[in-house]
Parts: C-alpha cells; structure tokens; sequence
C-alpha cells in the first residue's frame, strides 16, 4: 500500500497554502522550499520534477516543503506572476523555521518555480539554491548567489540552452547540462537526482 503525502495548510500572505511535506531521512539537517512549474500551464507541486527534486534532499536529512502556491489545488488566492508567490515561499520559509528552528535553507524550483524561489533567496539567506530548467526569457530570473545549482536539458524546448547560457555567462555560473534532455526532463529524472547528490 502506497502511503499518501503529509498535507499541511500553511499560513500564507492570501491565505492558506496546501503544502505537501517531506519529512527528513535520518537526522534532521536543514529544511527546504521547493517551488513547482508555471500555474498557469498545470504546474503544481505533484509536478515529477519538483517531487524528485524533494525526495533527493530530504534523502540528504532535509525537512522538504513543496507548497502549492497561491490558486492551485488547495491553495487560496490568485495567480500573481510570481510576485505574490515569492511571499507565499517567504511563508512557507517562515513556517518551517518556527517548526524545525534556524538551519540551513535550501531553495528551490522548476520552471516557472526557478524565479520565485532565486527572488525569495533575494530577501532571505539560503546556503543552497537549485534551479532545474530556468526559463530565463519568461521569467526574468536575476542574477542568484555563487553557491547555485542550475541544471537545464540541451534540447530544451521551452527554455533554450543558450538563453540559459546568455544568462549565466556575466556571472561566471556554471551550468550543468544533461546531454539529450528536454525541458521535462523525461527520462532524465535520475540524472538530475544524481546532480543534486553531488551537488551536496
């Protein structure tokens, strides 16, 4: 029997968020915020790749909290262009800090996921960002910390690799590049599982 989800409502800045909780293997680390694709074209935080994302650094002792951002599932209010959602990450931040205490953060996200959550590592210190598939042309991510994970498909399809390049390049960031990926990651699940591993 597969064992549903921890389902949490969190307090957030429009009202209450579904949060879905991923609690840490073995001793407690650090606690993370990952954030899911575009609302507006389905994203939520069941999405394949923000879930591997989760279950990768709770693995690493991390307490994981995959909000539903505003409008989406259970979640209250409305689509705001990643402004309101950068506040619903903030939220979720300042929850699993009352909870777990003041350890190490990780944030991050997919998609859409990869500009809320590099404008919340803006306004709060994370020791670690992941950004999967930035979509650098639609969501207008700025420049992020040294210490950032960006891992993008060559053959992406929604974001291109060299936008993605264009974009890193003035801040000397490195990327990691999964040879024959889309921007889904279909079949490449592992790989960027992997990537994450040995970015820890």
């Amino acid at each position: 029997m597969i064992k549903p989800p921890n389902v949490e409502l969190i307090a957030g800045p429009a009202g209450q968020l579904e949060t879905i909780y991923l609690p840490p293997v073995g001793e407690l680390q650090g606690v993370a915020v990952l954030i899911h694709p575009n609302p507006t074209q389905g994203g939520s935080n069941t999405n394949k790749v923000v879930q591997i994302m989760g279950k990768t650094i709770s693995r690493r002792g991390y307490a994981v909290y995959l909000p539903n951002c505003r409008g989406v599932g259970a979640s209250d209010g409305q689509f705001d262009e990643g402004r309101g959602e950068t506040d619903d990450a903030l939220a979720v931040v300042e929850h699993a800090r009352r909870v777990h205490g003041e350890l190490p953060l990780a944030l991050g996200g997919f998609s859409f996921g990869t500009y809320v959550s590099s404008e919340a590592a803006r306004r709060v210190a994370a020791e670690r960002l992941i950004l999967a598939g930035p979509a650098v042309r639609r969501f207008p991510v700025m420049p992020v910390q040294a210490n950032t994970l960006v891992v993008h498909g060559e053959e992406d399809e929604v974001s291109a690799l060299a936008d993605v390049l264009d974009w890193a390049r003035p801040q000397s960031l490195p990327i990691v590049v999964i040879p024959g990926c889309s921007h889904f990651f279909h079949g490449k699940l592992t790989q960027l599982a992997d990537t994450i591993d040995r970015f820890w």
